[in-house]
């Protein structure tokens, strides 16, 4: 029995040295081992052995990037405006040994460091650069941390400011600016957008009367060239229907009857319209009523009815023949009376046979 005691004690001895001896690291740590209280080595990832009841792990240090975020630090700008900042630190350890025995509290250093650093930074900056110059603090703080903390064997990879927050009254201020700067450009551009309207109406407007002087010149000049040939086609017109006409009566060869019946004729017009309440009668009427009744008596001044072919009457150049289907029925019915009034001349003053021309013979010369 007591053989089997001593054994049992003894296997459990040698499970104890066993288990201090063998020291297990996890991947991307070290462990730091000291000799009764000294450094003495430096155990990598992985199983390890250490002299055991004298060989110690004291520290386990990750050598992994690692991230801090610090609660927000009062600092006080330029201008005397206390702001509350976050900072985010990203660093790494990059010598255990110095990271162990120069330092004894590293992560806590690191936001002492940064706290102080921050609140020197800020104190060279107003309120309106701390707010937009997030940069330039990093940038202040990475070197101050990084040129520090290289001692203790800690590199700082980057330093973030997570927030700036100022008093509420300066939040309150500043949304009032922001408020009345919005304002200022919205009055701005609502102005700029009407000064353009009213630019490009009036420029409409201008365009607008211009064209409408050019078209309205051009329809008087186009209704001054139509009346133009108008009036120039209608004395063309007339002119041909008076020289039609004249030619006709000298073509009819009219005496003292057709003058006569002519007179009569004009009587009834003499006397139209309701203002004439005294009717004068010319004295050539009486003479035309004579000369109507003997076709012997002339009126002087109109010549007797002579035999042969009438003579046409040299009226210079004349306009291009037009069809009488467009005179007036006033030139119709004067054709037609001077032409009905020259054939009882005609038969009364020169009987001759149906077919036979009548002699030669011409108007007496004026």
């Amino acid at each position: 029995m007591t053989v089997l005691i001593l054994l049992a004690l003894l296997l459990l001895l040698v499970i104890t040295v066993v288990a201090k001896a063998i020291r297990i690291v996890p991947q991307a740590y070290t462990g730091i081992v000291e000799r009764f209280g000294k450094y003495k080595e430096t155990l990598p990832a992985g199983l390890n052995f250490v002299v055991p009841f004298i060989d110690k792990v004291r520290y386990t240090i990750d050598l992994r990037e690692q991230v801090v975020s610090f609660p927000p630090q009062a600092a006080i700008t330029e201008d005397n405006l206390t702001v509350d900042i976050d900072t985010v630190i990203y660093f790494q350890v990059t010598d255990p040994i110095a990271a162990t025995y120069e330092i004894s509290n590293y992560i806590q250093a690191i936001e002492q460091l940064t706290m102080t650093t921050l609140r020197n930074v800020v104190g060279g900056m107003d309120l309106e650069q701390t707010l937009t110059s997030r940069e330039s603090i990093n940038s202040g703080l990475s070197a101050v941390l990084d040129e520090t903390t290289g001692r203790w064997g800690i590199k700082v990879k980057r330093v973030e400011i997570k927030g700036i927050d100022p008093p509420p009254s300066i939040k309150d201020a500043m949304e009032k600016q922001m408020r009345a700067e919005r304002d200022k450009r919205a009055f701005i551009l609502t102005a700029e957008g009407q000064r353009q309207s009213a630019i490009l109406t009036a420029e409409g407007n201008k365009q607008s009367a211009i064209l409408n002087a050019e078209g309205e010149r051009e329809s008087q000049i186009l209704r001054a060239q139509a009346d133009r040939e108008a009036q120039i086609l209608r004395a063309q017109g007339e002119g041909q229907a008076i020289q039609t006409v004249f030619q006709a009566i000298h073509d009819g060869r009219p005496d003292q009857s057709l003058l006569a019946y002519q007179y009569l004729q004009m009587m009834p017009k003499i006397a139209e319209g309701d203002a004439n309440k005294v009717w004068v009668i010319p004295s050539e009427i009486t003479k035309a009523l004579e000369g109507l009744g003997s076709s012997i008596h002339e009126v002087a001044g109109i010549p007797k009815a002579t035999p042969g072919p009438a003579k046409r009457v040299d009226m210079g150049p004349t306009e291009p023949a037009m069809p009488l289907t467009g005179t007036s029925e006033a030139v119709q019915e004067a054709i037609a009376e001077a032409e009905s009034a020259a054939r009882p001349g005609q038969a009364s003053d020169a009987p001759a046979a149906p077919d036979a021309e009548p002699p030669a013979g011409e108007y007496p010369a004026e």
